[in-house]
């Protein structure tokens, strides 16, 4: 699905990504942890293709229909298009922009990149509406502006609902637990694992082993001074919780 290849990435002059490997398959769940400052969400970022980041060196091809692309020199929306998505760990607020028109315009935009018919206005309610119901939301999340006078849990709750709408191939959650009660981590995990395929990969930017508790990861990697230093399963996360990192390294 995903391939990482010897990733190096600054931003304003500043290495961060100091040689960084990764690959994800299909169904799988990744989880990214490691100390302030490692690298963790500049590796999501750089893999959407925020423009305040520059890669100096190596690869991240993306399978798409068999087929690997270095998406590197691809535009955000472009990488969009082929199903990479980014949730924020601070979801940007639109006002003036109706959560259902936003999900729309977007998924309308990845269907015509992708060879698929759109839907017009009465179909797309139909399909929103029944991904609003799978999710157990509240209905009324697609008549409010994007993000506008949202709580904390909701903003990452509505990220779910847009992975729901356009069903990315790979999707990075940046630290999608941060600052969520544990009413709202819990429903944050259901719509994660709700959402999760055989054909869909996952990887979870965290500080915190109590993410996995409710999406358990098939690989945990550390991630130490732009490189990922320690792979294993889930109980390397625990093992984090009781040590701190620097029992890991």
């Amino acid at each position: 699905m995903l391939q990482v290849k010897d990733l190096h990435a600054e931003i304003e002059g500043v290495a961060i990504l100091k040689g960084l490997n990764l690959e994800v398959k299909p169904g799988e769940i990744h989880a990214i942890m490691g100390p302030n400052g490692a690298g963790k969400s500049t590796l999501a970022k750089v893999v959407a293709g925020h423009p305040d980041y520059k890669v100096t060196k190596g690869s991240i091809d993306l399978e798409v229909n068999f087929k690997k692309k270095n998406i590197i020199e691809m535009e955000p929306e472009e990488r969009a298009r082929e199903g990479v998505f980014l949730a924020f760990q601070y979801p940007v607020e639109v006002g003036g922009v109706p959560n259902a028109e936003f999900l729309r315009a977007s998924f309308n935009a990845i269907c015509r990149h992708q060879g698929v018919d759109e839907l017009d206005p009465l179909e797309f309610d139909e399909f929103v509406r029944e991904r609003v119901k799978f999710l157990e939301m509240d209905p009324s999340f697609l008549e409010r502006q994007l993000n506008i006078d949202f709580s904390g849990g909701e903003k990452k709750r509505n990220e779910m609902l847009q992975m729901a709408v356009l069903s990315p191939r790979i999707a990075f959650l940046d630290e999608t637990d941060s600052g969520l009660d544990v009413d709202s981590l819990r429903l944050v995990a259901e719509g994660v694992n709700k959402l999760m395929s055989a054909d869909k990969a996952v990887v979870m930017v965290t500080h915190y082993q109590r993410l996995l508790d409710y999406v358990v990861p098939d690989y945990v990697h550390i991630l130490v001074d732009g490189k990922i230093v320690r792979t294993g399963d889930k109980n390397l996360a625990l093992e984090v919780e009781k040590t701190g990192y620097e029992g890991i390294i």
